[in-house]
């Protein structure tokens, strides 16, 4: 199994736990509405304390039953998870696509090397008629592919440049 699996199912069992405690526990019993919201408790709280608090403002909406308003509690429940789970989807396939393209781009480059231009054959061409052609120019032979053979040129050397510094045609 593996890591992330293993703890996915930590996670989940850790909130089944959390969910089902105060049920096997009976916390709660001794209230008249065992799991009231939190809103509710506070309320109680803060009119015990001081039994002449006025509220600053009241709700925008008062659903007509409690059932109504846990029913509107569990919807945006819903929302905020479905939208914070597409969030975190999207990233992860984001994630998952540009490392599938970084396998790709890895993979291309392997098949087909690139050649650098100072690593691809260069031709140098001379006219017919000058000193130093050779004689598989006068013969009407195409040139040598390979420029570091014969002419005094290295292959990661720029085409018309020499080692001892003269030209590329005999001409010095």
């Amino acid at each position: 199994m593996k890591r992330d699996t293993r703890v996915n199912l930590l996670i989940l069992l850790a909130v089944l736990l959390l969910a089902a405690a105060p049920l096997a526990l009976g916390l709660g019993d001794h209230k008249e509405e065992p799991f009231a919201g939190a809103d509710g408790e506070a309320e109680a709280a803060v009119t015990e304390l001081d039994p002449g608090y006025e509220p600053w403002f009241g709700p925008l909406y008062e659903p007509p039953s409690g059932e109504v308003e846990s029913g509107l509690f569990a919807l945006q429940a819903a929302l905020g998870a479905g939208v914070l789970a597409y969030c975190i989807g999207l990233r992860r396939g984001r994630r998952q696509g540009a490392r599938a393209a970084a396998v790709q781009a890895a993979a291309a480059r392997t098949e087909t090397p690139a050649q650098s231009p100072a690593q691809s054959p260069v031709q140098v061409p001379t006219p017919a008629g000058k000193a130093g052609a050779g004689p598989e120019r006068d013969s009407g032979q195409a040139p040598r592919q390979d420029p570091g053979q014969g002419s005094g040129q290295d292959p990661g050397q720029a085409p018309g440049s020499r080692r001892d510094g003269g030209a590329a045609d005999g001409e010095g």
